[in-house]
């Protein structure tokens, strides 16, 4: 397929968004995608011609990034945790399931192209394994027989949400939102979960704070940990507040 002007006019957009355009290959890859279900030779040559760089160039970057596919992905891209924690913790047996069930391999899509199954060295949630990912949404704690469950949610058309983030939308829609194109849904669902607030607990009843580094600037709040540190703050201080509202919802 060729590339309609808007399309275009967005991969010009997003190269014009940085000092140096060619900065802009990765967001642009993620809007091919979006566009073209993969990562194709035209969106390659196009994403190239914009930026004045080799199709070679681009390829290169594109082969390198597990991210990007060079085959139709599903609506669903479900990725199964197997490293180390996930699977002992029954990773391993979550993606023997979902194998079985759905009838594909690794890196394999469905007959009805809702999914495609592949399995991810580590989400780096291991607070909550076994884990998986939809469309790099998280699912927490699951099990073969909740995994099993929610693919055959997905494939029937229900409404699924992440454990800890938003509704679930289709893969090219996913795509869209890492080009650089809000959905305006980023603030659905709880930042962090309980699990991974427990050392922040720890070190608040015990007084442990992490050593100032440059006490003038730490003091008058100009330096650059400062600011650093303000900002950790107010997200960790965000994440508390909703996990102590979701706790009082579901206790209610």
């Amino acid at each position: 397929m060729s590339f309609t002007q808007e399309t275009l006019a967005e991969l010009r957009e997003i190269a014009g968004r940085y000092p140096q355009p060619r900065s802009g290959l990765l967001p642009m890859l993620h809007l091919v995608q979006s566009v073209e279900g993969r990562i194709t030779s035209e969106g390659i040559e196009t994403c190239a011609d914009i930026l004045d760089l080799s199709p070679a160039e681009v390829s290169g970057v594109a082969t390198f990034y597990t991210m990007y596919k060079r085959k139709p992905v599903g609506d669903y891209l479900v990725g199964v945790c197997t490293n180390t924690l996930c699977a002992v913790m029954g990773g391993d047996a979550i993606f023997d399931r979902l194998k079985d069930h759905l009838d594909v391999g690794n890196d394999e899509t469905t007959a009805d192209g809702k999914i495609t199954l592949e399995h991810i060295e580590c989400n780096a949630a291991c607070d909550y394994a076994p884990v998986m990912m939809v469309n790099w949404e998280f699912l927490d704690n699951q099990t073969p027989e909740s995994a099993t469950q929610l693919v055959d949610d997905l494939r029937a058309g229900k409404e699924v949400h992440s454990t800890r983030g938003p509704k679930l939308c289709t893969w090219r829609e996913t795509e869209r939102v890492l080009a650089g194109f809000p959905d305006g849904r980023v603030d659905e669902g709880p930042a962090a979960g309980p699990a991974s607030l427990v050392g922040l607990s720890i070190a608040r009843e015990r007084g442990w704070t992490a050593p100032d580094t440059d006490e003038t600037a730490a003091a008058d709040g100009t330096g650059a940990e400062s600011k650093v540190g303000a900002a950790e703050q107010a997200d960790t201080s965000r994440a508390e507040s909703e996990t102590t509202q979701e706790e009082g919802q579901k206790n209610g």
